[in-house]
């Protein structure tokens, strides 16, 4: 570790580490992190606030655990590699494939059901897209459900889209459209406590998020955001237009579920027409 970042890791870790690992009672060796991915920064500082996080992966038919980190094998952004006895590998179109004493016989009295999730050579097809490195380690990067098409033919994993756009500190939730379009764009609701700081320190009078939301340089700040995130992906993956919403997005209001994941063909119902707009715009 360089002498300075030495220095300031060390008085982080007086001033505000030493008091997190206080608050959880001083004893954790580790956390265990499943059901949703774990963006990667909240990984990296945890571990260096010295309450490493390690990431597991499974389903109920797999009773539970697929794979799971350690302590000593803790990549952060991937759930680790398969447990013992378990073994996985990545279909053609990318989807994970497992098979080992933990999977189920079958659905009860549901013989179709059963069939459709085994592979003829007897492999559980998760429902999951994902990855193995050199190392073993796996990778989640979508819902097999969740993938669409462009126009043009190209498969787009929205949550991996997703989930780079919403490191920028001025994004509060994010989903990813543009099945069947050209290309794929993004329904934004905006961290409207960072818009209305950014609006006063450039001086636009924009404060309420109706105001926020259809101020151009608000729009174009955050396709700027957008475009920065995405800089590396494949061209056919850019996303190419925003669209700002004034309110979250709600377990109340019916775009998410219990769990917190987005509900797409409700929002591609309810916001049809802002949809349809942002193409409209772009031809």
């Amino acid at each position: 570790m360089p002498p300075l970042l030495k220095f300031k890791h060390k008085l982080a870790d007086k001033l505000v580490f030493k008091k997190w690992r206080a608050g959880v009672g001083g004893r954790i060796r580790l956390f265990v992190s499943g059901g949703a991915a774990l963006p990667e920064e909240l990984g990296y500082v945890f571990m260096g606030a010295g309450l490493p996080i390690v990431q597991g992966y499974g389903l109920t038919e797999t009773s539970p655990v697929i794979t799971a980190g350690s302590l000593e094998n803790n990549r952060i952004g991937t759930v680790g590699r398969p447990i013992r006895g378990v073994e996985v590998r990545i279909a053609a179109d990318g989807e994970i494939e497992t098979r080992g004493p933990n999977i189920m016989r079958g659905y009860y009295k549901k013989p179709a059901e059963t069939r459709a999730v085994f592979t003829d050579d007897g492999w559980f097809k998760t429902g999951d897209i994902g990855e193995l490195d050199a190392d073993g380690f796996l990778r989640i990067t979508d819902r097999k459900k969740e993938l669409f098409k462009t126009s043009g033919g190209k498969y787009i994993a929205p949550q991996h889209i997703e989930g780079r756009i919403k490191q920028s500190r001025f994004v509060n939730q994010v989903v990813l459209v543009g099945n069947m379009r050209k290309f794929p764009a993004a329904l934004i609701v905006p961290n409207f406590e960072q818009l209305r700081a950014y609006a006063q320190f450039k001086n636009i009078p924009a404060r309420t998020p109706e105001e926020l939301c259809s101020e151009p340089r608000i729009l174009d700040l955050l396709q700027r955001q957008v475009d920065a995130q995405c800089a590396d992906l494949s061209k056919y993956e850019r996303v190419k237009r925003v669209a700002l919403l004034e309110r979250e997005l709600t377990i109340e209001g019916g775009e998410l579920t219990p769990t917190l994941k987005i509900k797409r063909r409700i929002i591609d119902e309810k916001y049809r027409d802002v949809i349809e707009r942002l193409y409209a715009e772009a031809e």
